[in-house]
């Protein structure tokens, strides 16, 4: 998606040697491409392979990450940089605290509920894929301030909901529901962070991903004296009133995650995205957003509507039929003449740009078939080789969950600073984090003992952060603004398509041998070789 720029000062459109110095002067800003200091962030880069992406955005695209750019250092840019921190990482948050809590559940309520804990995982993959694809392709639609408020909202009403529930049907169904919103979290919140961030600042994209291992340690603590102490022992004796833990852990997570809506909808007013609203043909508005979050950032902006008009007027002299349209109008026209799969189309423009995003899905899809291939066959490994631990107690469980939980937090970290390395940068954080995370899944097959299942698990753990925070941050970078949602909805739709396909393995496959977790290691391992093949290093450079 990126390409180097030429060398400082050097024009990128045809100059006429009569030209004045005026006309130089007054020349739109997606002409010339300027550097920053040598130390600093180079923040002009955009696709440019010809003809074969719309111009007109591309132009605006790079006006707008340098209008960013300008206002992102004001004195009170922490206030900006720390409330979209925190904001968009409830998505982070939210994306891996409520799959962890529907794997809690299950136990306690198949005991009640006499019915196949399978059922619920299923409920919970369906809800997150239509999520994912719903939320993930509106956004590029009806733009990213609705389904930034809605997603935790309904999560958090269906979870207290799910609470209730009389049987195992509506618990299915209500668990499917409140995925719904969990699937949409991340496809809308890293665009909106990555959208209104500075461009020297997308590292912080990675390092969001820190909120993801915090969602995993709540829930393992909150969900730790509710279920131990208000679950049935079994399923021979388990009326509702002696197993309310489940109800208890989803009505108090359900309420957190409405407190959360509450904060972003109320504390926080969040603007469209202006790339968006400029690849709508909605260039005043964008101009506007722009400005208002230079006044709360404490800064001011330059930018004008005149320079995003410039670029409609200077394309126009090659196309007259255009220029007759007015900008608005043009804009839409040329949304309008991309009506077939228009955003899926965007993602393919060019041959370099279909090759990423095509190592992107494959990539995703990799990680879902991975990680549930593990988890999936562990258990049945490790009862084969007798390797009964002695820790079957609630409290060791849950122990062991917290000890992961916390050992995870610096992987996001680790994952922010080794992004901005010369030498390593996103596509080699994400391919050296995703082998080894393969490794260590594979050494888990020596494990002998509690402790030394533990600590593979937790060394996995920093890796796998590591990865999945590269992987969250790489993929909206890689995307165009305006095909963004789609890009995420894509990715994510391929990793629980292939997440589910484990169970379906498990019926084909020999879970008396260790092959399994070796071929789920070896995925990783695979996957991580394909990230280095990634056509383009969004490191020090500005997403469009």
């Amino acid at each position: 998606m990126h390409q180097d720029p030429p060398p400082t000062g050097v024009s990128t459109a045809p100059s006429a040697s009569a030209e004045s110095d005026e006309k130089k002067r007054k020349a739109p800003p997606y002409e010339t491409v300027v550097e920053v200091e040598k130390s600093s962030f180079v923040h002009c880069e955009i696709i440019d392979e010809g003809a074969s992406l719309d111009p007109v955005y591309t132009a605006k695209a790079r006006i707008l990450g340098e209008a960013f750019q300008e206002i992102g250092m004001g004195k009170y840019q922490p206030k900006l940089k720390w409330c979209l921190f925190c904001l968009t990482g409830l998505g982070w948050f939210s994306d891996n605290l409520w799959p962890i809590a529907a794997g809690l559940i299950i136990p306690p309520t198949m005991n009640e509920f006499q019915y196949q804990g399978a059922w619920l995982k299923f409920a919970q993959g369906i809800g997150s894929l239509v999520g994912s694809s719903f939320w993930g392709i509106s956004a590029d639609i009806w733009g990213r301030r609705w389904s930034f408020n809605l997603t935790l909202f309904i999560t958090g009403v269906f979870a207290m909901a799910a609470g209730a529930s009389p049987n195992a049907t509506t618990l299915c169904a209500l668990v499917a529901a409140w995925n719904v919103g969990v699937g949409g979290n991340l496809p809308v919140d890293s665009a909106i962070f990555l959208e209104f961030s500075p461009p020297s600042h997308q590292y912080l994209l990675t390092v969001l991903s820190i909120w993801w291992a915090v969602g995993q340690l709540v829930g393992s603590l909150v969900a730790w004296p509710l279920m131990a102490n208000f679950s049935c022992a079994s399923a021979s004796d388990c009326p509702r009133s002696s197993n309310q833990g489940w109800r208890y852990f989803l009505y108090t997570m359900g309420g957190v995650m409405t407190v959360c809506f509450f904060c972003r909808f109320f504390l926080f007013h969040l603007y469209e995205s202006p790339k968006f609203l400029m690849s709508h043909g909605r260039d005043a508005e964008a101009v506007e957003v722009v400005h208002r979050v230079a006044r709360f950032n404490g800064s001011e902006s330059s930018l004008t509507l005149e320079m995003l008009q410039d670029v409609d007027r200077q394309l126009s002299q090659v196309d007259a039929v255009e220029a007759k349209k007015g900008t608005r109008k043009s804009a839409i026209a040329r949304t309008l003449g991309r009506m077939s799969l228009k955003h899926v189309k965007g993602l393919f423009a060019t041959p370099k740009l279909a090759l990423s995003t095509s190592i992107l899905i494959i990539e995703w899809a990799l990680v879902g078939l991975g990680f549930n291939l593990y988890y999936g066959f562990l258990p049945y490994f490790l009862a084969t080789r007798g390797a009964d631990f002695g820790d079957g107690s609630i409290d060791i469980t849950y122990r062991n969950q917290v000890i992961i939980s916390v050992v995870g937090l610096p992987g996001a970290i680790i994952g922010g600073w080794m992004v901005e390395l010369p030498y390593l940068g996103r596509k080699g954080t994400l391919g050296l984090s995703t082998m080894v995370t393969g490794v260590f899944l594979m050494a888990t097959t020596t494990a002998r003992s509690s402790n030394a299942l533990l600590a593979w698990n937790c060394a996995s753990t920093v890796t796998s952060n590591i990865m999945y925070g590269v992987l969250y941050a790489i993929s909206p970078e890689l995307f165009p603004a305006k095909d963004r949602g789609t890009g995420a909805a894509l990715v994510a739709c391929a990793n629980h398509i292939c997440g589910a396909l484990a169970p379906i393995i498990a019926i084909y496959a020999n879970l008396t041998t260790s092959v399994p977790i070796y071929v789920a290691g070896g995925v990783f391992i695979f996957g991580g070789i394909l990230a280095f093949l990634l056509p383009f290093e969004p490191r020090g450079k500005a997403s469009i």
